[in-house]
């Protein structure tokens, strides 16, 4: 195989909106997709827990173009999402990370905006005083990891 790149993570949302205004509006990610697929047939029945109707798909990124991996938020219109988001010791996708320019400043636009650290900024303080990252839930307590650069 000579893959190249991951080119999206995708994570089931509850409520649609609601992640998007998060990821789009505080987060700053920009919206390059959105659709809605007909998943009662085909091959989706296969690869689902439960039987679902539709299926939409908002693709979300960092950057211009198409050259950086995606995020891909997933709901089903009309119908509800069901299960937990895991934590760091769980199977699973356990969060998802970015790299960012200066993490500390971000911790504290994100706390400003009512976004809830998952940890205290002074959990990944180096003692003289840099914050190497922080953690944040999303709109469903998916766990969002944010790493400075530096």
């Amino acid at each position: 195989m000579d893959a190249t790149i991951v080119s999206h993570v995708a994570i089931c949302v509850r409520d649609l909106e609601k992640s998007l205004a998060f990821y789009r509006d505080i987060l700053g990610m920009h919206v390059t997709f959105d659709q809605v697929q007909d998943t009662s047939k085909g091959g989706f029945p296969d690869i689902y827990k439960h039987a679902r109707k539709t299926r939409r798909t908002v693709h979300v990124r960092y950057g211009e173009g198409h050259t950086s991996p995606s995020l891909v938020l997933t709901s089903h219109p009309g119908e509800d999402a069901d299960g937990e988001p895991i934590k760091l010791d769980q199977i699973g996708i356990s969060h998802l990370s970015f790299t960012v320019a200066d993490v500390k400043s971000l911790g504290e636009e994100l706390v400003a905006k009512g976004v809830k650290l998952a940890a205290p900024m002074e959990a990944f303080t180096s003692p003289e005083g840099r914050i190497s990252s922080i953690f944040v839930y999303d709109p469903d307590g998916i766990l969002l990891q944010f790493d400075d650069h530096g």
